[in-house]
């Protein structure tokens, strides 16, 4: 037995025990695909696994995560850290060896993959990256950034929407450094994919723009390699590789079923396999010698590719030692020192302000203090207001910019703007609140993996108006808080949505979603706002003078603290004292310790009416029994906003009335 094939061979019976082992997984992929990973770890990519986070290490994306044992037999063999007894823990509680790639759960995963399309999607902006870090760091005589993004998708990967909104992008951005395998397997869970899935993939992916190569079922490792050479040679598209592989490769009863894509084997099948492969042993997760041993020498050969790597560094440093700094600080996601010393900062006499006006601003004040911070729209630059300013834009010809025309590809977005995060950008794309839905599972999973994305949605409630029902966002705002690790930041002023970026952008393990108003907005008092009103949550903005605690709180946010200051107004000519709350970041004060929110909303003040354009859904935990909320209980109207504001009962008057009502019947209780 050739030593390849030990190797290949190794991959397949490692994925083979541990499936069987958990009873639970996705055998037959890993089976089939095995050559792929081995030449790929093996022969074909710049890597240094006792250097997993090596800058210019090629990227890795398994975008068929359920074949999950593909990726840990390599990792394991390859040496990232991975041991045998976590292949033998597979699918267990407190492995790393997740039923899907789990990012950070082990080196040499670049991210977390599992619902379908979502890999190769994210691999799209960890391949733009590349090539805008490319244009920003490197100078004559120091390719510091000069590496390839590998993906390996599935059928079901490239019958999900996400992969043609990001694989179309990629390919009107010219994204040459991108290499995907299709596995074009044939089976999916329900059977062959002829009962669903008959267009011409290879052709689809040609009028995206890619270079395409069908080396139908010819996986012999020089043909593959010799593929990969002429997708590497093709610089200005991204390219296709499409295999026709065999589910369960060589197991006798199994091969092509639908049976080996989502079950272990079976024991008996196992053994038959194995004979059918010459295998030298029976025992579950027997690696051959000769197998670590050659994976010895791809360990020492990333050393090397690495140690040269850094002598070309050191030069650079020496030559350019502020863009070496800059790479540095780059990669860790952290914003320079003292960015944020002077936050901008307006007070009411300066007028009233959109709050997407507002992050307009403040957009670019931040640009010129973090120089990774890079995003663009869905379309609706002129709507959302977030181009930075002489940024210019990233194109196939020049990846420099900083703004990105996503196009009408919301979910495409989500996912690029992840694997620009991923890869070291801060980075944001930025569409219409309603328009959320279509990429709530792609900010799903920067929540999962802890990792800073910033979303920026406008046009947040009702007060959008004349779009009418379609366009105003109702359960977005709840759907969004349900999330958990999603920081969901909902301004009511110029000030709160300062302090909003400020915190997103000094937040390195969770992602943010900012809602901003479409219509313009009163200015806040300044004096009365904490400088960490936004990082707390929630705040008193303003109470009645006098001693004790005040008989009613209203509590509000985004454009409809403005509703409750004007109510508090009419209710303290009543002679009720009242304070109003600021609620700009629920998450965040769900978060803060029992003693600061008992002092923003006391317990014994049981009178609250909160206030929002939005869904209730969420408020019940704020807002006592007896209290009070005044919400969206259906879908909106189209009219002027003015008007849906007054036909909703979002009104000062509305709202002071229904406190007074609620006042009214808690002292009628005590009396």
């Amino acid at each position: 037995m050739s030593l390849d094939k030990l190797c290949i061979d190794t991959i397949r019976t490692l994925s083979m025990d541990a499936v069987q082992k958990a009873n639970s997984g996705h055998p037959g992929t890993p089976m089939a695909l095995a050559p792929v990973a081995h030449l790929l770890y093996g022969r074909v990519m710049k890597h240094a696994p006792r250097h997993h986070d090596w800058i210019d290490r090629d990227r890795f994306v398994l975008s068929a995560g359920h074949a999950s044992m593909l990726l840990y037999s390599s990792l394991y063999l390859a040496g990232y850290g991975l041991t045998l007894d976590d292949l033998k823990n597979f699918r267990q509680l407190d492995s790393p060896t997740a039923g899907h790639p789990e990012y950070k759960y082990a080196n040499g995963i670049e991210t977390t993959t599992g619902p379908l399309g979502q890999g190769i999607a994210t691999a799209v902006g960890i391949a733009l990256a590349e090539r805008m870090q490319a244009a920003r760091f490197n100078r004559d005589g120091f390719e510091l950034i000069d590496h390839h993004t590998y993906v390996v998708a599935s059928d079901g990967d490239l019958q999900e929407g996400v992969q043609s909104e990001a694989c179309s992008l990629a390919g009107h951005l010219g994204l040459g450094r991108l290499i995907a395998f299709y596995d074009d397997n044939h089976i999916s869970i329900e059977g062959d994919t002829s009962l669903s899935f008959s267009e011409d993939v290879p052709k689809r992916f040609e009028a995206y723009g890619w270079h395409v190569q069908d080396l139908g079922e010819d996986l012999e490792l020089d043909s593959m390699e010799a593929a990969i050479d002429a997708a590497k040679a093709v610089e200005d598209r991204p390219s296709l590789i499409v295999l026709r592989t065999h589910i369960a490769t060589g197991a006798p009863n199994k091969q092509d079923t639908p049976e080996a894509h989502g079950s272990p084997l079976g024991e008996e099948e196992i053994r038959l396999t194995k004979e059918a492969y010459g295998w030298p042993s029976q025992e579950p997760f027997h690696v051959p010698d000769e197998v670590l041993a050659h994976y010895e020498t791809v360990q020492d050969r990333g050393d090397e590719a690495f140690s040269a790597w850094q002598e070309t560094f050191d030069a650079y440093r020496a030559e350019h030692p502020d863009l070496a700094a800059e790479l540095e600080r780059h990669f860790t996601r952290e914003p320079p020192a003292g960015w944020d010393a002077q936050v901008p900062r307006k007070v009411p006499a300066d007028g009233e302000i959109a709050t997407r006006k507002a992050s307009s601003e403040i957009i670019q004040w931040a640009a010129a203090g973090i120089p990774d911070l890079v995003g663009g729209s869905a379309d609706l630059a002129p709507s959302t207001l977030t181009l930075i300013k002489d940024g210019g834009y990233v194109t196939a010809e020049d990846h420099g910019g900083r703004n990105l025309a996503f196009g009408i590809r919301e979910h495409g977005m989500g996912a690029t703007v992840n694997g620009l995060t991923l890869s070291g950008f801060r980075g944001y794309g930025a569409t219409f609140l309603i328009f959320s839905d279509y990429m709530k599972a792609s900010m799903r999973l920067a929540a999962l993996m802890h990792l800073p994305s910033i979303f920026v949605f406008t046009h947040d409630s009702i007060g959008l108006g004349e779009d009418g029902p379609t366009h105003q966002p109702i359960e977005q705002l709840a759907a969004l808080r349900a999330t958990p690790n999603l920081d969901v930041i909902r301004p009511a002023d110029f000030n709160e949505t300062a302090q909003g970026w400020q915190l997103a952008l000094n937040e390195t393990r969770r992602p943010a979603a900012f809602a901003l108003s479409r219509q313009n907005l009163p200015i806040l008092d300044p004096d009365t706002m904490p400088s960490d009103a936004v990082a707390r949550g929630a705040y008193v903005l303003q109470e009645t003078e006098g001693d004790g605690e005040p008989e009613v709180i209203l509590i509000g946010t985004g454009s409809e603290v403005h509703l409750c200051v004007e109510a508090a107004a009419l209710l303290e000519s009543d002679g009720l004292s009242v304070r109003v709350v600021s609620m700009p970041c629920m998450d965040r004060f769900a978060e803060a310790d029992e003693a600061y929110r008992d002092e923003v909303l006391p317990p014994s003040v049981r009178a609250r009416v909160a206030v929002e354009a939005g869904a209730s859904f969420g408020w019940h935990r704020w807002v006592t029994d007896d209290g009070e909320i005044q919400a969206m209980e259906s879908f909106g109207h189209s009219a002027p906003y003015q008007e849906v504001y007054e036909h909703f009962g979002f009104t000062a008057v509305n709202i002071a009335e229904r406190a007074r009502r609620v006042a009214s019947k808690l002292t009628a209780s005590r009396g």
